[in-house]
């Protein structure tokens, strides 16, 4: 996958990011298939949380960010609204 295709894609943490230069492991799913790479952050996330890619270092290793989620209940928490 080229780093054109891979920044904007959303994946799930699958090893904890330690935030900083401390990298965990996320899961991008393509077409079905999974891809993982390693993935640094500014702050720790945990497993499960979803991230969007915002970098490709090459070599699989991702910078993500948080990707905000909408819970089963329909309400999205710590996102302000009208802005």
């Amino acid at each position: 996958m080229t780093s054109e295709t891979l920044i904007g894609r959303v994946g799930t943490v699958i090893t904890a990011i330690r935030g900083g230069a401390r990298a965990g492991e996320i899961r991008v799913l393509v077409a079905g298939m999974p891809h993982y790479y390693l993935a640094y952050a500014p702050e720790p996330l945990p497993v499960g949380a979803a991230v969007l890619v915002i970098h490709n270092r090459g070599a699989r290793q991702v910078d993500v960010e948080p990707w905000p989620t909408v819970p089963p209940d329909g309400i999205a928490r710590g996102v302000d609204e009208g802005l």
